[in-house]
C-alpha cells in the first residue's frame, strides 16, 4: 500500500506540474497547427429546405394545381365544381402536370385498370414530390388502403370543401373529409348545385340529379363509395339548368348511377323532372339522358316515349343488360330478366322511331357457362345496338363477385374478343347515307381535323371546322358513314341557328358565380390563367370573402357547441347542489328556524322531495348553509 503522507509540501495546486509537462502556452501554440475537418454539406438538401419555407408561413391561394379526373360523367361534374372553387379561391389550375404544385386525383371504382392508373398516378405524384389531394369513389369506398396512407382525400359528397383541404395540404398537413351530407338526419344528393365550377366544354353542362341507387349488384365497388339513393330536389335541379343556359350552354347531360330510380326517396320521379326541365330548354338547344336500369324505367315506359318525342330531348337512353342469361342477372342481383329489358327496348323503339339504345355487357361473370354467353350474343345479333360497351369482368375488392368462383381469365378475353367481332360485323349508319339532318355543334374531333356534331338520335356527326358552326345548330347532308360516326356536308342555303341565349364562357372561365359574388371579387377572377397583379389582388379578395364566410360558419358552429357545454356544466353543478343537500342534512322534516344541522337518519328520497316541494325556502336555506348561495 502507498504511504498516505507526502514526501514534498505543495503550496498551490499549479506545483503538481513537473518542468517537463507541456505549459499552457505550449499547448496553445499547437493547437494553432490543428487543421480542422470540414464536414460536408448534403447541398441539394440545403437548397431544398431552403426554398421550401416552413408549413406556417406557406400562403394558400397562389398555388398551381392539376386535376386529372376518370370514370363516369357524374365523377367529371365532381371534377368540374372542384376545379372551380379551387380557381374562384385564387389557385391557378394548370393542364402541365409537371409545373404543379399540387395534383388532385379524382378516382373510378368501376374496374381494375381505372384503379391502376390512379395508383400509378399517386406514387409519380409522390416520386415527383408533389402534394396530393385524393378524390372520387376509390378513396370514398376504401380510405385505408395502404397506398393511400398520410394522404388527404375529399369524399364524393364533401366536395364543396375542396378549398379547405387543399389548403391544410399545402400547409404540409394530411386530411380526410368522408362524411355524408345530411339535413335533419335524412341523406342528402351531396354538395349544393350552385357552387362555381369550370366546365371541360363550356358548352356542355353536367347535372348529377342524385347519387347512389336501388341495387346491391353483387360486382359493383362504387356502391361503396355512393351509397344508397339520394336525389335532388326538382326545384334545385331546374335551377341550375337555367343558370347554364345564362352562361351560354347549348347542351345539358342528365347523369347519376340510376337517373331511372330519380325521385323514390323524395316522393318523386324521372318524368316529373323532364317535364319541369324541358320547359325552361331554350330552343334548339337539347337535352340528354343518362344511364337507367330496367327496373326502374318499367313503370314509366309511357311517360317516357312521350319525353323522348319532345323536338330539345336526345332521342336516346342507355340502359346496360350486362348479360342476356337470366341465370347470370340472378348471381349479378340485378332484379329483372332478359324478358324486362326486351320490353322495354321494345315498346321504345316503337313508340320512338329511330331512337337510339346503348347498352353495356360483362363478359366472364363469375359462374358464366358457355350457353350464358351464347345468349348474350344472341341479343346483340338481335338487336344490333349502335353503342354497345364491352367489358371484360374485373373482381372488386369488398365484393360479392370477388368471392364466388372465376372464370378463367383466358376465356373471359375469349369472350371479350368474341363479342367485339360481332359488334364490329355491322354498320348501323349505313342506311342514312343521303338523308339530311339537323345537327348540335358541341366540341373538336380528337383528331382536331373536324367538329363534332350529334343528330336528334344522339348519333355522332363529323362536320367540317368552320368556326362559325361552334355551338349552333346546323343542317347538313350526310355523305359518308363509319362505325361509329356519320360525316355531313352543310347545305349551303340552310340557316345556322344559334340556341344560346347568352355568348358562352372562354374556355377555364369559372362559371356558377352571382352577380353579387362578381361584383365584390372584380370580372377579372373568372379568367383563371391571367397571372397579373390586378388578378392577385382579386384572387385575395375572393380569398377573403370566401374565409369571411368560413368564419361566420365557424362561430356559428362554436357558439351551438359552447351553448351545450354551457347547459352541460349548468345540469352538473345543479345535480352536485342537490346532491351536497341531500348527503349532508337533509330530509328536514322540520322548518328552516328549526334546522339544526344534524345529520338526516331517514334514508327516503321520496320523503325529501316531498318536503322540498312543501318548503321551497328551504333549498335557499340549505344552500347557504352549503356554501352554494
Amino acid at each position: 500500500m502507498p504511504s498516505a503522507s507526502c514526501d514534498t509540501f505543495l503550496n498551490d495546486i499549479e506545483d503538481i506540474v513537473s518542468q517537463e509537462d507541456s505549459k499552457p502556452q505550449d499547448r496553445h501554440f499547437s493547437r494553432k497547427h490543428v487543421v480542422p475537418k470540414v464536414r460536408r454539406r448534403n447541398t441539394q438538401k440545403y437548397l431544398q429546405e431552403e426554398n421550401s419555407p416552413p408549413s406556417d408561413s406557406t400562403i394558400p391561394g397562389i398555388q398551381k394545381i392539376w386535376i386529372r379526373t376518370w370514370g363516369c360523367s357524374h365523377n367529371n361534374s365532381d371534377g368540374e365544381y372542384m376545379a372551380g372553387q379551387l380557381a374562384a379561391y385564387g389557385y391557378k389550375i394548370t393542364e402541365n402536370a409537371s409545373d404543379a404544385d399540387l395534383w388532385l386525383l379524382n378516382s373510378c371504382t368501376v374496374k381494375n385498370p381505372a384503379e391502376d392508373h390512379f395508383r400509378n398516378s399517386i406514387k409519380k405524384a409522390q416520386e415527383e414530390n408533389k402534394k396530393i389531394v385524393l378524390a372520387g369513389c376509390v378513396p370514398q369506398a376504401q380510405p385505408r388502403q395502404d397506398y393511400l396512407k398520410g394522404l388527404s382525400i375529399i369524399g364524393v359528397q364533401q366536395i364543396d370543401r375542396v378549398v379547405e383541404v387543399v389548403e391544410e395540404t399545402i400547409k404540409g398537413h394530411s386530411v380526410r373529409l368522408l362524411g355524408q351530407k345530411k339535413d335533419n338526419g335524412k341523406r342528402l344528393g351531396g354538395a349544393r348545385l350552385d357552387l362555381p365550377k369550370i366546365r371541360k366544354n363550356p358548352l356542355i353542362e353536367i347535372i348529377s340529379i342524385n347519387t347512389g341507387c336501388l341495387n346491391a349488384c353483387t360486382y359493383c365497388k362504387t356502391k361503396h363509395a355512393r351509397g344508397n339513393l339520394a336525389s335532388y330536389p326538382i326545384d334545385e335541379l331546374v335551377d341550375r339548368a337555367k343558370q347554364s343556359f345564362q352562361e351560354g350552354v347549348c347542351e345539358i347531360w342528365l347523369t347519376s348511377e340510376d337517373t331511372g330510380a330519380y325521385g323514390r326517396d323524395i316522393g318523386s320521379s324521372l318524368p316529373a323532372l323532364l317535364w319541369k326541365l324541358v320547359e325552361v330548354i331554350p330552343e334548339g338547344a337539347m337535352l340528354r339522358l343518362g344511364m337507367t336500369n330496367p327496373p326502374y324505367i318499367l313503370e314509366h315506359l309511357e311517360e317516357m316515349a312521350k319525353i323522348l318525342h319532345h323536338p330539345r330531348v336526345y332521342a336516346f337512353l342507355h340502359i346496360p343488360v350486362q348479360s342476356a342469361s337470366d341465370t347470370v342477372l340472378m348471381e349479378m342481383k340485378r332484379e329483372y330478366c332478359v324478358a324486362d329489358f326486351k320490353r322495354v327496348v321494345d315498346f321504345l323503339k316503337d313508340k320512338v322511331p329511330g331512337i337510339t339504345i346503348a347498352t353495356d355487357i360483362i363478359c366472364g361473370f363469375p359462374g358464366e357457362t358457355d350457353q350464358d354467353f351464347q345468349e348474350t350474343v344472341k341479343l346483340v345479333e338481335e338487336y344490333k345496338f349502335p353503342s354497345l360497351f364491352i367489358n371484360q369482368f374485373y373482381p372488386r375488392p369488398g365484393t360479392p363477385a370477388a368471392k364466388m368462383e372465376q372464370v378463367p381469365a383466358q376465356v373471359k378475353k375469349q369472350r371479350t374478343k368474341e363479342l367485339s367481332r360481332i359488334f364490329h360485323s355491322y354498320n348501323p349508319y349505313d342506311h342514312k347515307i343521303g338523308q339530311r339532318q339537323q345537327v348540335l355543334v358541341t366540341e373538336e374531333s380528337f383528331d382536331s381535323k373536324f367538329y363534332v356534331a350529334h343528330n336528334r338520335f344522339y348519333e355522332q356527326v363529323l362536320v367540317p371546322k368552320n368556326p362559325t358552326f361552334m355551338g349552333k345548330m346546323v343542317e347538313v347532308d350526310i355523305y359518308e358513314s363509319g362505325k361509329h360516326f356519320m360525316k355531313g356536308q352543310p347545305v349551303s342555303d340552310a340557316k345556322v341557328y344559334t340556341p344560346s341565349i347568352s355568348k358562352p364562357l372562354a374556355r377555364g372561365e369559372v362559371s356558377g358565380l352571382t352577380e353579387e359574388f362578381r361584383n365584390r371579387l372584380g370580372n377579372h377572377l373568372n379568367s383563371v390563367p391571367h397571372t397579373s397583379a390586378a388578378n392577385r389582388r382579386e384572387s385575395a379578395s375572393s380569398r377573403m370573402v370566401l374565409r369571411l364566410q368560413r368564419l361566420h360558419q365557424d362561430f356559428a358552429l362554436k357558439m351551438s357547441v359552447g351553448l351545450a357545454l354551457f347547459a352541460l356544466l349548468f345540469a352538473l353543478l345543479v345535480k352536485m347542489c342537490y346532491g351536497k343537500v341531500y348527503m349532508e342534512t337533509c330530509v328536514w322534516n322540520v322548518s328552516p328556524s328549526e334546522c339544526t344541522g344534524r345529520a338526516c337518519q331517514l334514508k327516503d328520497p321520496g320523503n325529501i322531495l316531498k318536503n322540498l316541494r312543501n318548503h321551497p325556502s328551504l333549498i335557499t336555506h340549505k344552500l347557504s348553509k352549503t356554501g352554494f348561495v
